[in-house]
This record gives structure tokens, sequence and C-alpha cells, in this order.
């Protein structure tokens, strides 16, 4: 068979083709790729059909000028979590100090409570650490509600402090904290971290080392004032590690160094801390007057639970009738949260009912009776004293929902506190007059801290009479375990039970309660009285009429 023979003009194309491709160097310029199909050029000399001729296929690279690439959008850096973000703005140094390793040690042998408390501030921390970069201030103060609470709002302590900030009582009214029988602003989430930054701001201004601020945070300003100045006068350092303090203080300041230490370098530990989206969680929804929290909830689509841990602060069915007029809700239902209350008839925000008075009514009694005070009842029916005549009526604000679905409110707080088991069995005693918490203690047989404990108390709360404590005892018996051991102003007596006696009555008599009669007695709850019965009492000598 002859040799086909190409002609020169028909390598042309094919000729500029691959001169175009072997032009084409890498660059560091971006690059366009293009696949493209070339025929095969014709061959006069021997026809091939069209159908039999295959493709020949051909890279090209063509280098195009960047402005004529399509623009990409700029990607903006990834924002890092919340605890990345807090522990890059650190600012207390760590030193190697034995009284911080072991308190570091604690905190690596309980991984899960680390995972667990910092679970419980995802809903606030966003807002302290804000408020911490606004004010310049350390964001290691950010760590300092889980020493004081575990970032619990509803933490209650023996020295009578409230919150996840922990302030008692008085450091709260200093720093403009309202705390009422609605209202609690020491476990607000926004009234409490601003005062408790008020104050740390102030404890750094008077003491200039945030380790000192941080101690008068827990001891008070006097103890740190009298520690440094004992040490001046004796010529000793008066830096913190070298200051004689509470012991409670002598580990608070490295508890919190513990954890600056671990939230900086948690690999080192093997802790493996959560992830924390790096925005808000919530937003304030103003209400421009009170409000059922039941409505709230329902208006914002959210359950009870989830609106009482994001304000804690409201005591009770409703927001305070002063103030603050307002609702923290997840920011996902703020606008319709909003809109719904701006469409909300003002008389529509809470129920109102018309009570009739009744003889021998007081303002007291009633407003007892529908879970309110006397002077929301004064104010909304424009009372000036206390006086009030049968057949009148009061106009009385009420909750929506039967009171058990308020889940926080105080009452269902302090009923789930008296109801968890601490022994054998629990006995109700009724304050009377003149009943202390350490005489109620002694006569148990139990600890006053304890008895204060198992009531959400602290032991130097003010008891009112007529309220109930739950006493856990060590027998099944519910007889207090110090019977034979009374108080130094009570004394044992024998009383023989008359006809028309009743346990009320006899306790009502010696100003004792019916549950200590019937745990000095082993009473059957079921069973009456009966008329020459013989019950041992203790009762206080100082307080009988003699009569």
């Amino acid at each position: 068979m002859a040799a086909a023979s190409i002609s020169p003009r028909s390598l042309a194309p094919i000729g500029a083709l691959l001169i175009l491709g072997g032009c084409a160097a890498p660059a560091p310029t971006p690059e366009a790729t293009t696949a493209m199909e070339i025929p095969a050029p014709a061959v006069p000399e021997i026809p091939v059909p069209a159908e039999q001729r295959e493709p020949v296929s051909v890279e090209v690279t063509v280098r195009l000028p960047a402005e004529a690439l399509p623009a990409q959008p700029e990607m903006p850096p990834a924002r890092p979590d919340m605890i990345t973000r807090m522990a890059g703005a650190f600012q207390m140094e760590v030193d190697d100090r034995r009284e911080i390793a072991r308190q570091r040690d604690w905190f690596v042998r309980h991984p899960d409570y680390m995972v667990r408390v910092f679970q419980r501030s995802s809903r606030y921390l966003y807002h302290i650490l804000d408020e911490l970069e606004r004010r310049q201030m350390p964001m290691d103060l950010a760590l300092l509600p889980i020493v004081e609470s575990a970032y619990d709002p509803f933490a209650y302590s023996h020295g009578r402090a409230a919150g996840m900030w922990q302030m008692i009582p008085g450091t709260a009214r200093r720093f403009g904290v309202r705390q009422n029988w609605w209202y609690d602003g020491r476990r607000d989430v926004l009234d409490s971290t601003r005062a408790a930054l008020d104050y740390l701001e102030y404890l750094y201004a008077e003491f200039d080392d945030w380790q000192l601020a941080v101690a008068a945070y827990n001891s008070g300003e006097g103890n740190v004032h009298r520690a440094i100045r004992r040490n001046r006068n004796a010529g000793k350092p008066t830096d913190f590690w070298h200051l004689r303090l509470p012991r409670e203080t002598v580990n608070y300041v490295p508890k919190l160094l513990a954890l600056v230490d671990i939230v900086s370098r948690p690999q080192k530990y093997g802790l493996e801390l959560p992830q924390i989206e790096d925005r808000p969680y919530f937003q304030v929804v103003e209400l421009d007057g009170q409000m059922d929290l039941a409505l709230i909830a329902e208006l914002a689509d959210m359950d009870m639970d989830e609106l009482y841990a994001l304000n804690p602060g409201f005591n009770r069915w409703a927001t305070d009738p002063d103030g603050p007029h307002r609702a923290v809700v997840p920011i996902d239902r703020a606008e319709q949260l909003t809109a719904a209350v701006s469409d909300l008839p003002g008389d529509a925000r809470m129920r109102w009912v018309r009570y009739r008075i009744r003889s021998g009514d007081s303002l007291i009694a009633i407003a007892a009776r529908h879970d309110t005070t006397p002077d929301v009842l004064k104010e909304v029916n424009g009372l000036r004293g206390h006086v009030i005549r049968a057949g009148d009526h009061l106009m009385i604000p009420t909750a929506t929902r039967d009171l058990a679905a308020y889940t926080h409110s105080a009452d269902l707080r302090l009923a789930r506190t008296q109801s968890r088991p601490r022994g054998d069995a629990r006995v109700s005693h009724t304050v009377a007059s003149g009943d202390t918490l350490w005489g109620i203690a002694r006569r148990y047989g139990v600890s006053t801290r304890s008895l204060a404990k198992w009531n959400g108390m602290a032991p130097g709360d003010t008891l009112s009479v007529g309220r109930t404590l739950a006493v856990w005892t060590k027998s099944g018996t519910g007889v207090p375990a110090v019977a034979s051991l009374p108080a130094a102003k009570d004394r044992k007596i024998r009383y023989t039970v008359r006809r028309g006696d009743s346990l009320y009555r006899i306790a009502q008599k010696f100003r004792v309660s019916v549950a200590q009669i019937q745990g000095w007695n082993n009473l059957d709850k079921k069973k009456y009285l009966q008329p020459g019965q013989t019950l041992t009492m203790y009762v206080d000598v100082t307080r009988q009429s003699g009569g």
C-alpha cells in the first residue's frame, strides 16, 4: 500500500494549536482551563467517511488578566467560640503556687463539672463578656460566677448571698439592686451583673490590684484593709499571698486563678471544654407595666422553665408592679414578643378578680389567699390605709394559670428544696412566736446550718410566725433526737388530755407546734386524742402566760 501523503496546508491548523499550547507556561496569576474537541483534518488522497473519524482532544491553557476574572467575595474571618474569645483576653497572672495547684487538681479531676457549668453559662456568658469588654475589665472575671455559684442564678448560700454573683442583701442595696416580695435583683441577670461589676470596679480602684479586689469581693473590703494594715505595721508584704484572711477567701482567689489557667490551656490538663457560639443568647423586651409570666411565655412561644432561667429575679407569677417592666427572652423570640405585647390591650396583661370583702377580712389575709401583697391591693384599689369594710369590693390581680405552672416561683422552689430527702423521715414544724432557728434545730437534734439548708434559708434569716419548716430526722418515728435534752428555757411537762381537746388547741395553749407534739409522743396522725391520754411536751417557760 502506498504511504499516504499529507499536504503542508492540511497541517497548518494543528501546528498553530500545538504552538499555542507549547507557549502556555504556568503562571502565578489565576488561570482558566478549557477542554476543546478538534476534528481530525481531512486527507484528500484517502477519503474517510465522517462517521469513522475519531475526535482529537487538545487541552488548551489560556492566560487571562486578573481583572477579567469574576471577583471572589472576601470571607470574614471565623469568630472564635466564647471560651476561646475569653481566654484570649485574660489579664491575671497565674503563678506556680501550691494553693493554685490544689484547686486546679480538683477541677481537672471533675471534667463533667467543668462541662456542666460552662453549658449552664451559655445563656449569660455573652452578656457578661460584652460588659467586661465595654468597661475594659479583665475577662478573667467572667469565671467568677463559677467560683461563686457554678453559674446558677437561683443559688442561695448560708451567708444570705443570692444569685450567680452571690451578692448579700447589704451590698446589693448599696449598689442599687432592689429586693422585695415580687422581685430579687440579686438573681436578675442584668441587675446582678451590673452591680457585681460596679462593685469590682470600686474594689479595684480601692486596692489597685485585681487579686486583692477579688479577695475583697468575697470577704468585704474591711477585712482586706485590716489584713493589709496588720502586715504593713509588722513590716510584711501586703500582696494577697501574704495576708491573713478568712479561710474561704484564702481558697477563693486560687480557685479563680486555677480556672484561668485551665481555660487558657485545657489541652495541657486533658480537658475538652464545650464549644459555645460567640453570639448573643437573649434580648430584652420592654413590657411597659406589670405582666403575668405565663402570658409572656405564651406570647413568646417558650416554656416557663426557660423564661424563669432568663428572668430568675422574678419571685412570683408576674413581674414586679414597680418594675423592672421587661422580659429577657431568647433572641429569636424577641421580635415575636415585642409585636404581641404592642398589640395587647393594657387590661389584658393581668387577670383581675372582683372580691367582696367579708366580715373579719383583712388586707393581709386577702393578699395571702390571692398570692399578692397588701401594698399591691392598696395601690390598685386607691386605699390610703389598711382599713377595709365588709361589703365593699376589691380588684385583685391573680395568676392566669394554676400556681403549679409557675415552675420557678419562690414558693415552688422552696417546696422542692424542702421535699428533697435528707434523712429517714420528714417532720413539719410550724414556727411559733419566739421560735428561733437555733432553738428548733436543738430541739430536733440537727445543726442550725442543716436546718437552714433544708428550708432554703441562711442561719441568720428571720423566721416568720406560721411558717412551716421541714425537719429531717434520723429515725422513722419523727421523734426529735434531743427530746430528753431540751433547750435551757424548756421544761418537760405531762399534760392530761381533756374532753374537747385537740392537738391544735393544746399546741396553741402551750405555744408549740402540732408537729412537735406528734413527734414527742410518736402519735399516729390518723388517730384522735382520747380524754385521759397523757402527752409529754417541752415548753419554753418564758413564753407561757401562766394562766
